[in-house]
């Protein structure tokens, strides 16, 4: 079966074109919180959700209020209580990761299914705990240093190959906080900027063969469903969409396919986008994201990504009523 066009459902859908179904036998009703209902990845999975006859609702994370008493936690929505719902999908943005892993621990302590709880998106999101996590279960990354001190900088930049070297936040996302230094006076400015602000900062080893560019998979469930090789604009290092990189739809080898799988197991992530370097001796994770998204994917791959994250969020919430789950999720 040839893949849906993203673009042509998505026009349908703003030109009120699309009867939508009926629910079907089985529906669900499923919750999404986002920031922002008129984002693509937000949107696109409530018309996919819609689609396949489930009932969606968008909730503004920080407007669900958190309301705690013994054996009864709550959660209500501009007033009103939020009940019903089958599975919650979380789209934490990095901006309010402390209210949104507390949201989402809410509905888990109320017993709704949760495609991608809070213990993961926290792993996720600091990217030196995620790297300790992928280095001790055997994945390959980038050789990583952090450090606190100044007269240890030089030291350090050897430990990760020497010059020049990468600089990240630790709490970076979208390729913001990622740097790049050619020289030790570079470096040492750098870092002193960023503690000065308490800032903690990671130097990394920079893959020069695949400067540039990077691959991002997107995990759902135990398989990779689809892959593209990102390529930074002229006169830019980093790859990513948001800074006007360019993505190409790309069949990933076994070995990049089962890394991204295992990374994103190691996490504890049912859907993740695991970004990864091609080195000469194979793929590195860069980083493992919580909250994908698919824009790019979708428009490189031609692949139906909502509709593939939904079905499995329903599949998810099902096998959670049966009392089965994954081991090494959570």
């Amino acid at each position: 079966m040839p893949p849906k066009n993203p673009e042509t459902k998505v026009e349908a859908h703003a030109r009120g074109t699309v009867k939508r179904p009926r629910h079907r036998a089985g529906w669900l009703r499923i919750a999404i919180l986002s920031r922002n209902r008129k984002l693509y990845s937000t949107r696109r999975l409530v018309e996919a959700a819609r689609d396949h006859g489930h009932e969606a609702q968008v909730f503004d994370t920080l407007r669900c209020n958190l309301v705690l008493a013994i054996d009864a936690p709550r959660v209500f929505y501009k007033g009103a209580e939020v009940s019903g719902i089958g599975v919650v999908i979380p789209r934490i943005g990095a901006s309010i990761t402390g209210y949104g892993l507390s949201v989402v621990n809410q509905f888990d302590m109320m017993g709704v299914p949760i495609l991608n709880n809070s213990v993961p998106i926290a792993r996720a999101r600091d990217k030196l705990r995620a790297l300790q996590l992928l280095s001790r279960f055997g994945i390959d990354i980038p050789r990583t240093v952090m450090c606190r001190y100044r007269d240890e900088v030089p030291l350090a930049v050897e430990q990760v190959g020497g010059l020049p070297c990468i600089m990240k936040l630790i709490q970076g996302t979208q390729g913001v906080g990622v740097l790049i230094a050619s020289t030790m006076s570079e470096v040492e400015g750098m870092l002193d900027t960023m503690w000065t602000l308490g800032q903690e900062i990671l130097l990394q080893e920079l893959i020069a063969e695949s400067r540039g560019k990077d691959v991002r998979a997107l995990v759902v469930g135990d398989r990779v469903v689809a892959a593209m090789r990102r390529t930074a604009r002229e006169g830019e290092f980093r790859s990513n969409l948001h800074r006007g990189g360019e993505g190409q739809a790309i069949d990933l080898p076994r070995e990049y396919t089962e890394a991204a799988v295992k990374a994103a197991r190691v996490i504890g992530l049912e859907v993740a986008g695991v970004d990864m370097l091609e080195s000469r001796g194979g793929p590195k994770i860069m980083e493992v994201n919580s909250s994908p998204g698919f824009e790019g994917l979708e428009k490189a791959t031609g692949i139906d990504i909502a509709s593939l994250y939904v079905d499995h969020a329903v599949d998810f919430a099902r096998a959670h009523a049966s009392g089965w789950s994954k081991p090494g999720r959570g």
